[in-house]
């Protein structure tokens, strides 16, 4: 986007994501930059406030808390904003109920929900970078624990399909019939958190909702059990209830880890302090991946700054055009090609009158 001509300000997406070289490096190119790394909570929205200072136009969000704070705080700052994106499944579901309150005061491209988002950032991104952030963090052997995934959306079953790689059982928590059952088919145990609290050596959160592991789940965990969560906010896995079931607590006995000693003696390590593992403990997900996120979200903002004057309030698909580009240049850049249609084939796919 710099290089197109447009004037940048970047805030982080969560306290703990920064990384202090990347940051600097950005601000060499002429991106205003407010983020620096472990920063509080105060701070973060600080920092989310500075870049606001710019009065954009256009609002690029990973997590909604750039939009929630525009609609809350920044009230003199919506009308000049003619659209936006959003790059999570967390931030999807804030501003589809933003959306259906008639609260959302301009268009947001649903950059989360393309095709090659799902299925390369969130299922092979998150699943690779929230292990990695696990293994950084703990150094645990992987191999033969019981790793326990809450959530088989994309994310969830990539990160069990890489647990399962490294040698883990691996349990999936669901709330969803049709997720559930998608994952039995896929060869795992599916069981409610409740029992799956006593069996896990390893809990990783990635719902997107609250309150997944709660003060029950913790009390009947086994010693050593880790707790990371890879989904957006830290309020997936109640981290206040923990402190208080806590005699003690030894904040950093691992870079990222922190270790809980209930009244019985059993410890509990808390990663990251509940905040996504990936970006914290780890590196966040390969660039590799992330090229084909960023490159969905420059060609969304594209589309909106030449479709803004015909669209409405509300959140809006990427355009499935966008979507295959993304899919072909990946391809191209790797040297890779795909077949194409004949005329022949073509017309049978847009007819129905061909029978058998």
């Amino acid at each position: 986007l710099r290089a197109g001509g447009a004037q940048i300000a970047l805030a982080a997406s969560n306290p703990l994501s920064t990384q202090d070289d990347v940051a600097a490096a950005l601000a060499e190119y002429g991106v205003a930059v407010y983020a620096r790394a472990g920063v509080d909570r105060e701070t973060y929205y600080r920092h989310i406030n500075q870049a606001l200072d710019i009065a954009p136009e256009i609002v690029l969000d990973d997590g909604c808390d750039l939009v929630n704070t525009l609609h809350t705080e920044r009230l003199e700052l919506l009308p000049g904003v003619t659209g936006g994106c959003e790059e999570t499944t967390t931030g999807i579901i804030r501003l589809r109920q933003m959306a259906a309150e008639e609260a959302l005061r301009f268009p947001v491209v649903a950059v989360n929900d393309t095709r090659t988002k799902r299925m390369f950032d969130n299922r092979y991104g998150t699943g690779q970078s929230t292990l990695d952030g696990i293994m950084r963090a703990t150094n645990t052997l992987l191999a033969g624990k019981t790793v326990v995934v809450a959530g088989f959306g994309y994310c969830g079953r990539g990160v069990a399909e890489r647990a399962r790689g490294l040698g883990a059982r691996v349990i999936v928590t669901e709330i969803d019939p049709v997720k559930g059952l998608d994952a039995t088919l896929q060869g795992y145990e599916v069981q409610p958190m409740a029992v799956a609290a006593e069996r896990g050596d390893v809990f990783i959160t990635v719902t997107g909702n609250r309150d997944v592991i709660r003060a029950e789940h913790l009390a009947a965990m086994k010693d050593g059990a880790i707790l990371a969560n890879a989904g957006h906010f830290d309020i997936e896995i109640d981290v206040r209830a923990l402190e208080d079931l806590a005699e003690a607590v030894h904040p950093g006995v691992r870079p990222n880890t922190d270790e809980y000693v209930l009244a019985d003696g059993r410890r509990l390590l808390l990663l990251a302090e509940g905040r996504l593992v990936n970006l914290t403990a780890a590196e966040g997900h390969p660039a590799a991946v992330m090229d084909m996120s960023f490159a969905a979200q420059a060609l969304a903002v594209t589309w909106l700054a030449r479709e803004r004057v015909r669209l409405v309030p509300g959140v809006y698909d990427v355009p499935p055009e966008i979507d295959t580009e993304v899919a072909r240049l990946k391809l191209a850049a790797a040297g890779i090609e795909v077949d194409t249609l004949t005329p022949d084939q073509e017309t049978y796919l847009h007819s129905w009158r061909t029978g058998s």
